[in-house]
Formats: structure tokens, sequence, C-alpha cells
């Protein structure tokens, strides 16, 4: 995410296009939310929509403290140092101090990565719905920000970080957001267990609507999110933009295709998936890779996701919302693509991969930085899990506020209060006594 192109001076074209990018990136997890929510059960819907939003708050405070210095500070090869904290020494258009060259503010970057490290943690709710407590979560979210998100940043991100020495490229987060958010999410079903009742009884999405909703806010945020890692308005971000555009496209053809091939029918939810499957695989290739190349991915990401979705069957996982399938493997996959299709037709900083004549070497970058980003995730997420679970005396709700619901439990509120629609009978009673005026509660 750093050319050695950029210079000194602020550019204010560059300026404005990060800005609007980090907002659209911010738009992406409400988006995330309706994903997810579409996807749960009437009775839990508020609780994964209350987990992304609360998240936007936490890590945005968290952010500005300690994790953003301990990303991109300069320190050592594995975490950054103190000089940023509490968002210090940004006042001047200056290099980082990790090495780094901006045409934009300093501060205009930190919101700009902050975006990223909330959508991150936010995308594992997907893996934990249905069965954490708000307290724990809440937690884990803190300590999973600074001692997982922050190092795997740094390393792979920051130019003193080792992976990035080492030469792995990743433009926009497969193995810093996808890859890890998949490897803690994975982490973390093992460590809560499965749901009452799965895989047994029906876990059917009860708003595909909003699961569409979700879809569209997230590929139009996602613009943002690749396009404005280009980190100016410059014709690197019209090639992420491209690929971006053309991989979603080709993915949700390769799911449909697939879904129609093993099921006999395409459906809407599949169609949803590929998409955010071809949104996850071209995150990091998206500047490295042609147009062309970005079909290929996306047609190789839509059919294999698909796919994965089935493994948590295979091996008794209960990852809710196929965030291992999607983000795990699709992340993975792009990251490990990028050896094999690797182009510099369309960027001189890109190295070629396979396809193009290219060596090796790339690709076993690629598989390091993966493999490590992926392992210290998946062991450190699930150490934290144990410990938070140890301090709040467990991680899971109890079993009857399971089966009654996640919302009026530990919220107090129903997503809908239009008969049973909401799944807890406590819900409606709320909603009648609700509409009563003073005199007859009175009575």
């Amino acid at each position: 995410m750093i050319s050695a192109s950029q210079f000194y001076d602020i550019n204010g074209g560059d300026t404005a296009w990060v800005l609007t990018s980090a907002a659209l990136v911010l738009l992406m997890t409400p988006g995330l939310a309706f994903f997810y929510g579409g996807m749960v059960r009437g009775k839990n819907v508020l609780t994964i929509l209350m987990q992304n939003f609360i998240t936007i708050g936490i890590v945005s405070v968290v952010w500005v403290l300690f994790q953003f210095t301990l990303a991109f500070g300069k320190g050592n090869d594995f975490i950054g140092d103190f000089h940023y904290m509490g968002l210090s020494h940004t006042a001047a258009n200056r290099p980082l101090t990790n090495g780094a060259v901006l045409t934009i503010p300093i501060l205009v970057y930190s919101m700009f990565q902050l975006m990223f490290a909330v959508i991150t943690p936010a995308l594992f709710t997907g893996s934990i719905a249905d069965r954490i407590k708000f307290g724990p979560f809440v937690t884990l979210i803190v300590l999973w920000s600074l001692l997982v998100y922050a190092p795997i940043a740094h390393w792979v991100w920051s130019p003193t970080g080792w992976l990035f020495k080492q030469g792995a490229e990743d433009f926009a987060g497969g193995t810093v957001v996808h890859a890890n958010a998949g490897a803690a999410g994975l982490a973390l079903a093992l460590a809560l267990g499965k749901r009452k009742g799965w895989p047994k009884e029906p876990f059917k999405p009860h708003n595909l609507p909003f699961v569409l909703l979700g879809t569209g806010l997230l590929w139009f945020g996602w613009f943002g999110f690749n396009a404005g890692s280009a980190l100016g308005a410059n014709g690197l971000a019209g090639v992420a933009f491209t690929t971006t555009n053309t991989a979603t496209a080709a993915a949700m053809i390769g799911w449909v295709i697939t879904e129609k091939i093993r099921d006999g029918h395409p459906t809407t939810l599949g169609a949803a998936s590929g998409a955010v499957a071809g949104l996850v695989a071209i995150t990091p290739a998206c500047a490295y890779v042609s147009p062309v190349g970005s079909i290929i991915l996306g047609v190789i990401a839509g059919s294999v996701c698909c796919l994965a979705t089935g493994l948590k069957f295979k091996f008794g996982y209960d990852d809710a919302l196929d965030v291992v399938g999607v983000h795990l493997v699709g992340g993975v996959l792009g990251a490990l693509l990028i050896g094999v299709l690797g182009t510099s037709a369309f960027n001189a900083a890109s190295i070629k991969g396979l396809a193009y004549g290219g060596n090796a070497k790339l690709l076993l970058h690629q598989a390091e930085a993966v493999g490590a980003s992926v392992v210290y995730s998946f062991v450190v997420t699930f150490l934290l899990a144990k410990l938070v679970g140890l301090v709040f005396g467990g991680l899971r709700v109890s079993e009857e506020v399971e089966v009654e619901g996640l919302d009026i439990n530990l919220h107090a509120e129903s997503a809908y209060e239009i008969g049973s629609v909401g799944g807890s009978r406590r819900g409606t009673a709320s909603a009648a006594s609700s509409a009563k005026s003073p005199a007859e509660v009175s009575a």
C-alpha cells in the first residue's frame, strides 16, 4: 500500500480521493451488518447488527490511542513503536517514521487505515453468530485489535515489517484483513463450540433482501477499499477499480454456476456470497493483475469458495455465516494467485507471476505471508478466546438465552414488532405492553 513513487508534498486531489475512499470503506461495515443480519434468524438480527456497529466505536478509539502506532510506527520487524500514540506527531505532513512517504497528510492516511482495522474484526462476527455474550465480545475486539491486527498489519504493510521486506504483495488486505479474519473466525468458532441443534436443524436466513442490500453496500464501498489503497487519484486507482468490479462479477457467475451444477438451482444467497467471495479474492491482487486476469481470478474464487463452504460439515466446525469458506479461503486464494497471474502490464511495480514468465519466488513470498498471518491469527485468537472466557466465566450465552433469542435477552429489543417474526414470545409481549396507554398499564 506504500508506493515508492510518492513524494513529500501534499496533493489536493490525492487527499480528496483518500478521504472519500475512507468514507466508502466505513460504509462497508454497516453493509456487512446487513449482509450478516439477513442470514441469521429473526431473533438474533439486532445482536449481529449491534456487534458490527459497536466494533466501529471500539476500534475507532483503540486505533487513536495505540493501534495505529503499533501498526505503522517504525518499531522493528514485528511491531511498531509508540511514536504515534494518541496520534501524536501527526500534525505536519512528513514521512512516516517507518520510511513511507505520502502525498496526503498523515492523519488522512491514519483515518483511511482505521476503516480497514474496523471491518476486519467485524468480519469474524459471522463465525460466532447466535451464541456469544456481549461483554466477552467487546473485550475480544479490544485485545484482538492490539495483539493480532496491529502486528500483522505491521508485518505486511509497514516498510519496516518483515513480510514487507521479504517482498510479499498485498495491495489492499487479502492477508491483513481477510485471511486474518477468516483464521480468527475459525479459532473462535472452535472455542465457542457449535450452536444448539447444528447441523441437524435448519438455520435458514430470515431476510434475503437484507443480504442483497448488504452485498450492494459492500460492493459499492469496496471501490474505496481497493482503489483507495493506491493512496492517490491516479492510474493505479483506475486499475484497482476496474479489476475489483470485474473479478466480483466473474466470481458471482462462477458461484452461481457451481451452485447450479451441485444443487440443481442458483440462489440469491449464492449470488450475494459469490460477489463477496470475488471482492475478497481480488483485494490483495487488484493492482497486480490485468482485467482478463481478474476474470480468471474471480471465476476461480467464486467456484472454490462455493465448494469451501461445505468444509464445515465435513470437519464439524460451526462457522455460522461461512467466514472461513469466503474470507479465509478467498483471501488465501487471492494472495497466492498473485504469484501466478501477476503482471507488470498495468503496474510497473508489479512482479510477473508464473503465467507471465516469472519464477516461483513471488509465489513463495505470498505463501510465506499467508502462512505466517493465518497461523499467528489462529493461535493468538484461540488463546485470547480462552483467556476472556476464563475472566467472564464463559464466552457463550446460556442454552435458554440461545433458544429464546439473543436480541431480547442481551439488548432488551426485538427487530420486528409484528407478531412472532422476531422469534421471541417475550419480545411480542413487550411490543403489546408498549402499545398500551399509561392508564391501561397502571390498571
